[in-house]
Protein backbone atom coordinates (compact mmCIF):
# COMPACT_ATOMS: atom_id res chain seq x y z
CA UNK A 1 0.00 0.00 0.00
CA UNK A 2 1.38 3.74 -0.81
CA UNK A 3 2.03 5.86 1.82
CA UNK A 4 -0.55 8.91 2.38
CA UNK A 5 1.21 11.84 0.69
CA UNK A 6 0.04 15.25 -0.55
CA UNK A 7 0.52 15.93 -3.75
CA UNK A 8 -0.21 19.14 -5.71
CA UNK A 9 -2.45 18.37 -9.02
CA UNK A 10 -3.11 21.41 -10.67
CA UNK A 11 -4.86 19.99 -13.67
CA UNK A 12 -7.47 18.02 -10.81
CA UNK A 13 -11.17 19.06 -11.24
CA UNK A 14 -11.41 22.38 -9.79
CA UNK A 15 -14.41 22.59 -7.22
CA UNK A 16 -17.49 23.94 -8.58
CA UNK A 17 -16.54 23.32 -12.06
CA UNK A 18 -19.23 23.89 -14.27
CA UNK A 19 -20.36 20.55 -16.34
CA UNK A 20 -21.02 20.85 -19.85
CA UNK A 21 -23.57 19.31 -21.96
CA UNK A 22 -22.78 15.86 -23.48
CA UNK A 23 -24.27 12.86 -23.95
CA UNK A 24 -22.68 9.58 -21.72
CA UNK A 25 -20.60 7.53 -24.47
CA UNK A 26 -22.02 4.20 -25.05
CA UNK A 27 -20.31 1.49 -23.12
CA UNK A 28 -19.85 -1.71 -24.42
CA UNK A 29 -19.40 -3.44 -21.14
CA UNK A 30 -20.28 -2.76 -17.30
CA UNK A 31 -17.53 -1.68 -14.73
CA UNK A 32 -16.24 -4.60 -12.69
CA UNK A 33 -16.03 -4.02 -8.69
CA UNK A 34 -12.22 -3.30 -7.59
CA UNK A 35 -12.95 -7.12 -5.49
CA UNK A 36 -13.20 -8.37 -9.43
CA UNK A 37 -10.40 -6.62 -10.40
CA UNK A 38 -7.71 -7.16 -8.39
CA UNK A 39 -6.31 -9.84 -10.94
CA UNK A 40 -3.31 -11.19 -11.02
CA UNK A 41 -0.69 -8.50 -12.34
CA UNK A 42 0.64 -8.61 -15.87
CA UNK A 43 4.07 -6.59 -16.28
CA UNK A 44 3.03 -3.21 -17.70
CA UNK A 45 4.06 -4.65 -21.32
CA UNK A 46 1.18 -7.00 -21.68
CA UNK A 47 -1.80 -4.21 -20.50
CA UNK A 48 -2.37 -1.08 -21.87
CA UNK A 49 -4.69 1.69 -21.08
CA UNK A 50 -6.30 3.30 -24.36
CA UNK A 51 -8.44 6.61 -24.21
CA UNK A 52 -10.91 7.52 -26.51
CA UNK A 53 -11.68 11.40 -25.58
CA UNK A 54 -14.47 11.69 -28.66
CA UNK A 55 -16.18 8.30 -27.13
CA UNK A 56 -15.12 9.78 -23.62
CA UNK A 57 -13.90 6.41 -22.71
CA UNK A 58 -11.47 4.18 -21.48
CA UNK A 59 -10.50 0.46 -22.10
CA UNK A 60 -7.93 -1.86 -20.59
CA UNK A 61 -6.71 -4.18 -23.08
CA UNK A 62 -4.39 -7.04 -22.09
CA UNK A 63 -2.23 -7.28 -25.90
CA UNK A 64 -5.19 -7.49 -28.33
CA UNK A 65 -7.88 -8.48 -25.82
CA UNK A 66 -10.19 -5.48 -24.52
CA UNK A 67 -10.27 -6.29 -20.30
CA UNK A 68 -12.87 -3.48 -19.37
CA UNK A 69 -14.31 -0.35 -20.74
CA UNK A 70 -15.44 2.57 -18.61
CA UNK A 71 -16.91 6.18 -19.39
CA UNK A 72 -14.39 9.23 -18.24
CA UNK A 73 -15.22 12.97 -17.89
CA UNK A 74 -12.32 14.45 -19.56
CA UNK A 75 -10.91 18.13 -19.84
CA UNK A 76 -13.38 21.00 -20.79
CA UNK A 77 -12.93 22.22 -24.58
CA UNK A 78 -11.35 25.41 -23.34
CA UNK A 79 -8.74 22.67 -21.42
CA UNK A 80 -8.98 19.46 -23.25
CA UNK A 81 -7.05 16.75 -22.74
CA UNK A 82 -3.70 16.49 -24.43
CA UNK A 83 -3.64 13.33 -27.00
CA UNK A 84 -0.70 11.34 -27.13
CA UNK A 85 1.74 8.00 -25.94
CA UNK A 86 1.85 8.18 -22.17
CA UNK A 87 2.39 6.03 -19.80
CA UNK A 88 1.49 5.43 -15.73
CA UNK A 89 4.00 7.42 -13.39
CA UNK A 90 3.08 6.96 -10.42
CA UNK A 91 -0.06 5.98 -8.46
CA UNK A 92 -1.62 7.11 -4.88
CA UNK A 93 -4.22 6.23 -2.72
CA UNK A 94 -6.10 8.85 -0.95
CA UNK A 95 -4.35 11.94 -2.40
CA UNK A 96 -4.66 15.40 -1.04
CA UNK A 97 -6.15 18.03 -3.48
CA UNK A 98 -4.75 21.49 -3.76
CA UNK A 99 -6.33 24.32 -4.93
CA UNK A 100 -4.17 25.55 -8.36
CA UNK A 101 -5.32 29.24 -7.59
CA UNK A 102 -4.29 29.27 -3.94
CA UNK A 103 -1.55 26.41 -2.86
CA UNK A 104 -2.09 27.58 0.63
CA UNK A 105 -5.48 25.71 0.23
CA UNK A 106 -5.69 21.99 0.36
CA UNK A 107 -8.34 19.14 0.84
CA UNK A 108 -7.55 16.14 2.78
CA UNK A 109 -8.55 12.39 1.34
CA UNK A 110 -12.60 12.10 2.33
CA UNK A 111 -15.87 12.67 1.00
CA UNK A 112 -15.19 16.34 -0.33
CA UNK A 113 -12.19 15.98 -1.97
CA UNK A 114 -12.42 15.77 -5.91
CA UNK A 115 -9.78 13.29 -6.58
CA UNK A 116 -11.48 10.80 -5.29
CA UNK A 117 -9.37 8.06 -3.70
CA UNK A 118 -6.97 7.32 -6.57
CA UNK A 119 -4.94 8.99 -8.19
CA UNK A 120 -2.44 7.81 -11.57
CA UNK A 121 -0.18 10.26 -12.81
CA UNK A 122 0.36 10.06 -16.78
CA UNK A 123 2.32 13.39 -17.63
CA UNK A 124 3.09 16.29 -14.87
CA UNK A 125 -0.12 17.45 -13.36
CA UNK A 126 -2.56 15.17 -15.85
CA UNK A 127 -3.95 12.07 -14.43
CA UNK A 128 -6.34 9.44 -14.02
CA UNK A 129 -8.14 10.10 -10.70
CA UNK A 130 -12.02 9.85 -8.73
CA UNK A 131 -14.25 12.15 -8.38
CA UNK A 132 -16.72 13.04 -5.36
CA UNK A 133 -19.24 14.02 -8.46
CA UNK A 134 -19.92 11.10 -9.88
CA UNK A 135 -21.86 12.58 -12.05
CA UNK A 136 -20.24 14.54 -14.28
CA UNK A 137 -18.78 11.69 -15.58
CA UNK A 138 -19.74 10.89 -19.51
CA UNK A 139 -19.20 14.56 -19.89
CA UNK A 140 -16.44 17.25 -20.70
CA UNK A 141 -16.11 18.77 -17.16
CA UNK A 142 -12.08 18.47 -15.93
CA UNK A 143 -9.35 20.95 -16.28
CA UNK A 144 -7.62 18.18 -18.53
CA UNK A 145 -7.38 15.14 -16.12
CA UNK A 146 -9.51 11.78 -16.83
CA UNK A 147 -11.95 11.52 -14.36
CA UNK A 148 -13.55 8.39 -13.30
CA UNK A 149 -16.28 6.74 -10.64
CA UNK A 150 -14.77 5.73 -7.69
CA UNK A 151 -15.59 2.03 -7.85
CA UNK A 152 -14.39 1.96 -11.48
CA UNK A 153 -11.06 3.99 -11.19
CA UNK A 154 -10.00 2.02 -7.80
CA UNK A 155 -10.71 -1.41 -9.95
CA UNK A 156 -8.35 0.18 -12.29
CA UNK A 157 -5.95 0.96 -10.32
CA UNK A 158 -5.61 -2.36 -9.31
CA UNK A 159 -5.22 -3.88 -12.56
CA UNK A 160 -2.54 -1.25 -13.94
CA UNK A 161 1.21 -0.91 -12.82
CA UNK A 162 3.53 2.00 -12.89
CA UNK A 163 5.11 1.98 -16.58
CA UNK A 164 1.69 0.47 -17.87
CA UNK A 165 1.55 2.56 -21.14
CA UNK A 166 -1.36 5.38 -21.71
CA UNK A 167 -2.59 5.81 -25.24
CA UNK A 168 -5.14 8.88 -25.75
CA UNK A 169 -6.72 9.38 -28.68
CA UNK A 170 -9.52 11.48 -30.43
CA UNK A 171 -11.65 9.70 -32.66
CA UNK A 172 -15.34 9.99 -33.67
CA UNK A 173 -15.48 6.93 -34.93
CA UNK A 174 -14.75 3.41 -33.67
CA UNK A 175 -15.17 0.21 -35.50
CA UNK A 176 -14.27 -3.48 -33.71
CA UNK A 177 -15.55 -6.53 -33.48
CA UNK A 178 -17.82 -7.90 -30.59
CA UNK A 179 -17.06 -11.13 -28.68
CA UNK A 180 -20.13 -12.62 -31.31
CA UNK A 181 -17.54 -11.81 -33.96
CA UNK A 182 -20.08 -9.00 -35.90
CA UNK A 183 -18.17 -6.11 -37.02
CA UNK A 184 -20.05 -3.09 -34.92
CA UNK A 185 -19.15 0.94 -35.43
CA UNK A 186 -20.19 3.73 -33.59
CA UNK A 187 -20.29 7.26 -34.50
CA UNK A 188 -19.55 10.19 -31.55
CA UNK A 189 -20.35 13.55 -31.41
CA UNK A 190 -17.50 16.19 -31.74
CA UNK A 191 -17.15 17.59 -28.24
CA UNK A 192 -13.46 19.64 -29.01
CA UNK A 193 -14.86 20.38 -32.76
CA UNK A 194 -12.21 19.35 -34.14
CA UNK A 195 -12.57 16.37 -36.67
CA UNK A 196 -15.43 16.54 -39.49
CA UNK A 197 -16.57 12.84 -41.11
CA UNK A 198 -17.61 12.38 -44.30
CA UNK A 199 -19.21 9.33 -45.49
CA UNK A 200 -16.31 8.65 -47.77
CA UNK A 201 -13.93 8.10 -44.27
CA UNK A 202 -16.62 6.09 -43.09
CA UNK A 203 -16.64 3.81 -45.60
CA UNK A 204 -13.07 3.59 -45.83
CA UNK A 205 -12.76 2.94 -42.11
CA UNK A 206 -15.32 -0.04 -42.57
CA UNK A 207 -12.98 -1.11 -45.32
CA UNK A 208 -10.59 -2.29 -43.24
CA UNK A 209 -12.71 -4.74 -41.59
CA UNK A 210 -14.36 -5.82 -45.45
CA UNK A 211 -17.22 -4.75 -44.42
CA UNK A 212 -17.78 -1.37 -46.43
CA UNK A 213 -20.13 -3.10 -49.03
CA UNK A 214 -22.92 -3.94 -46.81
CA UNK A 215 -23.15 -0.66 -45.44
CA UNK A 216 -25.17 2.16 -47.53
CA UNK A 217 -23.88 5.26 -47.99
CA UNK A 218 -27.18 6.76 -46.76
CA UNK A 219 -27.07 4.23 -43.58
CA UNK A 220 -23.26 6.15 -42.74
CA UNK A 221 -24.98 9.71 -43.46
CA UNK A 222 -27.81 9.57 -41.65
CA UNK A 223 -25.56 7.85 -39.01
CA UNK A 224 -22.75 10.60 -39.07
CA UNK A 225 -25.58 13.29 -38.46
CA UNK A 226 -26.95 11.38 -35.46
CA UNK A 227 -23.49 10.62 -34.25
CA UNK A 228 -25.43 9.83 -30.86
CA UNK A 229 -22.92 7.12 -29.81
CA UNK A 230 -24.90 4.10 -30.56
CA UNK A 231 -23.65 0.40 -32.20
CA UNK A 232 -24.95 -0.41 -35.75
CA UNK A 233 -24.17 -4.38 -35.82
CA UNK A 234 -23.11 -4.61 -39.69
CA UNK A 235 -22.28 -8.74 -40.39
CA UNK A 236 -19.67 -10.88 -39.18
CA UNK A 237 -16.34 -11.12 -41.84
CA UNK A 238 -13.75 -14.06 -42.40
CA UNK A 239 -10.57 -14.10 -44.30
CA UNK A 240 -11.18 -16.39 -46.80
CA UNK A 241 -9.08 -18.45 -48.85
CA UNK A 242 -8.69 -20.33 -52.24
CA UNK A 243 -6.88 -23.27 -52.78
CA UNK A 244 -4.90 -22.26 -49.47
CA UNK A 245 -4.41 -18.58 -50.97
CA UNK A 246 -5.54 -15.80 -48.98
CA UNK A 247 -7.25 -13.37 -51.13
CA UNK A 248 -7.97 -9.98 -50.49
CA UNK A 249 -12.06 -9.83 -49.87
CA UNK A 250 -14.12 -11.28 -47.11
CA UNK A 251 -16.31 -13.80 -46.50
CA UNK A 252 -19.65 -11.66 -45.18
CA UNK A 253 -22.12 -13.34 -43.59
CA UNK A 254 -25.10 -11.18 -43.18
CA UNK A 255 -29.02 -12.07 -42.19
CA UNK A 256 -28.23 -15.63 -42.54
CA UNK A 257 -26.73 -15.32 -46.30
CA UNK A 258 -22.90 -15.87 -46.72
CA UNK A 259 -21.85 -13.43 -49.05
CA UNK A 260 -18.42 -14.47 -50.76
CA UNK A 261 -16.25 -11.77 -53.43
CA UNK A 262 -16.75 -13.43 -56.73
CA UNK A 263 -13.84 -11.46 -58.30
CA UNK A 264 -11.42 -12.21 -56.13
CA UNK A 265 -12.47 -16.18 -56.33
CA UNK A 266 -11.96 -15.77 -59.83
CA UNK A 267 -8.88 -14.12 -59.34
CA UNK A 268 -7.44 -17.02 -57.36
CA UNK A 269 -8.01 -19.73 -59.84
CA UNK A 270 -7.18 -17.76 -62.74
CA UNK A 271 -10.24 -17.79 -64.24
CA UNK A 272 -12.63 -15.75 -66.17
CA UNK A 273 -15.69 -13.70 -64.26
CA UNK A 274 -18.82 -11.79 -66.71
CA UNK A 275 -21.36 -10.03 -65.07
CA UNK A 276 -24.95 -9.65 -66.93
CA UNK A 277 -26.38 -6.37 -65.14
CA UNK A 278 -29.56 -6.94 -66.46
CA UNK A 279 -30.24 -10.56 -65.68
CA UNK A 280 -28.05 -10.32 -62.34
CA UNK A 281 -25.73 -13.48 -63.19
CA UNK A 282 -22.35 -14.57 -62.54
CA UNK A 283 -20.76 -16.13 -65.48
CA UNK A 284 -17.35 -17.64 -64.96
CA UNK A 285 -15.35 -20.31 -67.59
CA UNK A 286 -16.90 -22.98 -65.17
CA UNK A 287 -20.34 -22.31 -64.27
CA UNK A 288 -22.77 -19.49 -64.10
CA UNK A 289 -24.68 -18.67 -60.80
CA UNK A 290 -27.21 -15.44 -59.41
CA UNK A 291 -24.94 -12.84 -57.96
CA UNK A 292 -25.55 -9.82 -55.81
CA UNK A 293 -23.88 -6.73 -56.28
CA UNK A 294 -23.50 -3.84 -53.72
CA UNK A 295 -21.32 -0.71 -53.96
CA UNK A 296 -20.16 -1.95 -57.28
CA UNK A 297 -18.82 -5.37 -55.59
CA UNK A 298 -19.68 -9.09 -57.25
CA UNK A 299 -20.86 -11.53 -54.24
CA UNK A 300 -22.40 -15.32 -54.81
CA UNK A 301 -24.12 -16.80 -52.29
CA UNK A 302 -21.88 -19.34 -50.72
CA UNK A 303 -24.85 -22.02 -51.73
CA UNK A 304 -23.87 -21.16 -55.26
CA UNK A 305 -20.24 -20.96 -55.19
CA UNK A 306 -19.94 -24.88 -56.75
CA UNK A 307 -21.88 -24.36 -59.36
CA UNK A 308 -19.96 -21.02 -60.38
CA UNK A 309 -16.02 -22.23 -59.53
CA UNK A 310 -16.23 -25.58 -59.02
CA UNK A 311 -15.10 -24.90 -55.23
CA UNK A 312 -16.67 -26.26 -51.82
CA UNK A 313 -15.90 -25.15 -48.30
CA UNK A 314 -16.47 -23.32 -45.39
CA UNK A 315 -15.45 -22.16 -41.81
CA UNK A 316 -12.54 -24.04 -40.34
CA UNK A 317 -11.74 -24.68 -36.74
CA UNK A 318 -9.18 -21.38 -37.47
CA UNK A 319 -12.25 -18.73 -37.88
CA UNK A 320 -11.40 -18.74 -41.81
CA UNK A 321 -13.52 -19.72 -45.03
CA UNK A 322 -11.47 -22.20 -46.57
CA UNK A 323 -12.18 -23.08 -50.24
CA UNK A 324 -10.93 -25.79 -52.28
CA UNK A 325 -10.88 -26.98 -56.02
CA UNK A 326 -13.41 -29.92 -56.28
CA UNK A 327 -12.19 -33.21 -58.10
CA UNK A 328 -14.62 -32.30 -61.05
CA UNK A 329 -13.04 -28.69 -61.03
CA UNK A 330 -11.16 -27.36 -64.25
CA UNK A 331 -8.28 -24.90 -63.15
CA UNK A 332 -6.66 -24.45 -66.40
CA UNK A 333 -3.36 -21.83 -67.34
CA UNK A 334 -5.22 -19.89 -70.09
CA UNK A 335 -3.61 -19.60 -73.88
CA UNK A 336 -4.83 -18.19 -76.29
CA UNK A 337 -8.51 -17.59 -75.05
CA UNK A 338 -8.39 -21.83 -74.19
CA UNK A 339 -7.63 -23.20 -71.11
CA UNK A 340 -4.69 -25.88 -71.62
CA UNK A 341 -2.96 -27.55 -68.67
CA UNK A 342 -0.03 -30.10 -69.90
CA UNK A 343 -0.17 -31.86 -66.72
CA UNK A 344 -3.94 -32.43 -66.98
CA UNK A 345 -5.16 -36.24 -66.97
CA UNK A 346 -6.58 -37.93 -69.82
CA UNK A 347 -10.04 -37.33 -68.49
CA UNK A 348 -9.41 -33.48 -67.38
CA UNK A 349 -7.91 -33.08 -70.99
CA UNK A 350 -11.39 -34.52 -72.20
CA UNK A 351 -13.24 -31.89 -69.74
CA UNK A 352 -11.25 -29.47 -70.69
CA UNK A 353 -12.06 -29.91 -74.31
CA UNK A 354 -15.65 -30.47 -73.86
CA UNK A 355 -15.83 -26.96 -72.20
CA UNK A 356 -14.07 -25.38 -75.29
CA UNK A 357 -15.69 -26.56 -77.37
CA UNK A 358 -19.29 -25.68 -75.42
CA UNK A 359 -17.96 -21.94 -74.67
CA UNK A 360 -17.25 -21.97 -78.88
CA UNK A 361 -20.39 -23.22 -79.65
CA UNK A 362 -22.01 -20.39 -77.27
CA UNK A 363 -19.91 -17.93 -79.21
CA UNK A 364 -20.80 -18.64 -82.29
CA UNK A 365 -24.51 -18.38 -82.03
CA UNK A 366 -23.90 -15.56 -79.49
CA UNK A 367 -22.10 -14.03 -82.88
CA UNK A 368 -24.66 -15.43 -85.12
CA UNK A 369 -28.16 -13.87 -83.24
CA UNK A 370 -25.99 -10.72 -83.62
CA UNK A 371 -25.58 -10.84 -87.38
CA UNK A 372 -28.96 -11.88 -87.78
CA UNK A 373 -30.09 -8.63 -85.69
CA UNK A 374 -27.84 -6.60 -87.62
CA UNK A 375 -29.34 -7.82 -90.75
CA UNK A 376 -33.30 -6.81 -89.90
CA UNK A 377 -32.33 -3.42 -88.71
CA UNK A 378 -30.54 -3.04 -92.16
CA UNK A 379 -33.25 -4.06 -93.15
CA UNK A 380 -35.75 -2.02 -91.50
CA UNK A 381 -33.65 1.57 -92.22
CA UNK A 382 -33.57 0.37 -95.89
CA UNK A 383 -37.38 0.02 -96.13
CA UNK A 384 -37.72 3.22 -94.07
CA UNK A 385 -35.32 5.04 -96.75
CA UNK A 386 -37.02 3.78 -99.68
CA UNK A 387 -40.29 5.21 -98.32
CA UNK A 388 -38.91 8.69 -97.91
CA UNK A 389 -37.57 8.57 -101.11
CA UNK A 390 -41.12 7.99 -102.97
CA UNK A 391 -43.02 10.47 -101.04
CA UNK A 392 -40.36 12.96 -101.67
CA UNK A 393 -40.62 11.79 -105.52
CA UNK A 394 -44.14 12.59 -105.47
CA UNK A 395 -43.61 16.42 -103.84
CA UNK A 396 -41.70 17.18 -106.83
CA UNK A 397 -43.74 16.17 -109.31
CA UNK A 398 -47.03 17.98 -107.73
CA UNK A 399 -44.70 21.12 -107.42
CA UNK A 400 -43.45 20.36 -111.13
CA UNK A 401 -47.14 20.84 -112.26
Amino acid sequence: MFERKSWQRLCASVLGALLMAGGAASMAEGAESAGEAAAVKLPSAERKIVINLAARSLALYEKDKRLRLYPIGPGKESTPTPVGYYSIKSKDINPTWIDPADPEFSIPSGAANPLGYRWMEIKGNYGIHGTNKPESIGHYVSNGCIRMKEQDVEALFDMVEIGTPVEITYNRIVVEKDDNGTIVYYIYPDGYERQSLTVEEVSNWLAGYGVEAFEPDAAIEKKIKAADGQPTFIAKAYPLTVNGQKVKGKAIVKDGITYLPAADIAQALKISLGWKPAEEILVSSLGEAVGIEKKKKLYCNADDVAALFKVDGGINKQGVYALKSTSQAIVPLVKDGKPVDPNASVEEQARQAELNAQQEAALELEKAEAREAAKKEAATKKAAATKTEKVTRTERVVVTR
